[in-house]
C-alpha cells in the first residue's frame, strides 16, 4: 500500500472515530439537548449584523441550536456536521421552529472533503465552539473557513480561552485546542478584524456548558 493509500486510510478512520465520539455523545442525552436549544448568547446579541436574506455557512453545528436560530432571522442557512445523529435532531429543531435549514452530513477536516461539492461563498461563516482541532488542524479549519467565505463576508468564531482550564464547565481539555486573542489575529492577520474580546460568564448550555466559563469571540472581515 503506497504512502498516500496509508495516509486517506488514516483520515478515513479519523473521521470515523471523530463521528462515533461525537454521535454517542448526542445520543447519550436522548430526546435533550446535549448544549441546549437557545443560540450562544454571544451570537444572539450580535443579531443587528445580519441582514435578512444573507447566506450563513454553520460549521460543526451539532444539534442545531445555532443554524436554527439563524434561520429564524431570515437568513439562508447552511450547516455542516460530522454526526449523523446530530444531524437528525437538528432537523426536528428545525421542524418544531418551522425554518429550513440546508444540512450537510461531511467531515470537513478530512481528505476528501471538497468545498466545490459546497453551495457558492457565503457571506458568513459560523464557528460556536468548534475547538476540537489544534496546530495543523486548526490551520486547516480556518483555512476551509475563509476560502468559503465571499470577498466582503465575514467568520464569526466563539469559544473558550485557556482559564477555562480552571473552570472546567464544558470545552476540551488540551490546551492546544483553546483559543487566545494572539491566536485568532494571527490566524486573520489579513483580514479586517471587526470585533476581538475575551470575557467571563456564567453561561447554561444544556448539560454540556454549565457555569462560570472563559470565553472569546472574533468578527473579521474578508478583504
Amino acid at each position: 500500500m503506497s504512502q498516500e493509500s496509508n495516509r486517506q486510510e488514516f483520515n478515513m478512520q479519523e473521521s470515523n472515530i471523530q463521528e462515533q465520539f461525537w454521535s454517542s455523545r448526542y445520543q447519550a442525552v436522548g430526546a435533550n439537548y446535549l448544549f441546549g436549544t437557545n443560540p450562544s448568547e454571544f451570537l444572539a446579541h450580535r443579531a443587528a449584523l445580519f441582514t435578512a436574506g444573507e447566506s450563513i455557512l454553520a460549521v460543526a453545528d451539532g444539534e442545531g441550536r445555532n443554524s436554527v436560530w439563524l434561520a429564524q432571522q431570515g437568513l439562508a442557512v447552511t450547516a455542516i456536521d460530522i454526526s449523523a445523529v446530530a444531524l437528525q435532531k437538528a432537523q426536528l429543531l428545525a421542524n418544531a421552529a418551522a425554518v429550513n435549514v440546508t444540512r450537510i452530513h461531511a467531515d470537513m477536516l478530512a481528505a476528501d472533503f471538497n468545498t466545490a461539492t459546497m453551495p457558492p461563498l457565503f457571506d458568513w461563516v459560523i464557528g460556536i465552539f468548534i475547538q476540537f482541532a489544534a496546530d495543523e488542524q486548526r490551520e486547516q479549519q480556518f483555512s476551509i473557513m475563509k476560502n468559503m467565505t465571499r470577498s466582503g463576508g465575514r467568520v464569526l468564531l466563539h469559544g473558550y480561552t485557556p482559564q477555562q482550564l480552571v473552570y472546567k464547565t464544558g470545552g476540551p481539555a488540551d490546551i492546544n485546542n483553546l483559543y487566545t486573542e494572539t491566536l485568532l489575529l494571527a490566524a486573520f492577520s489579513d483580514w479586517q478584524i471587526e470585533e476581538i474580546s475575551s470575557y467571563e460568564a456564567d453561561i447554561n448550555e444544556g448539560t454540556g456548558h454549565q457555569g462560570q466559563s472563559a470565553l472569546i469571540g472574533l468578527i473579521a472581515r474578508k478583504p
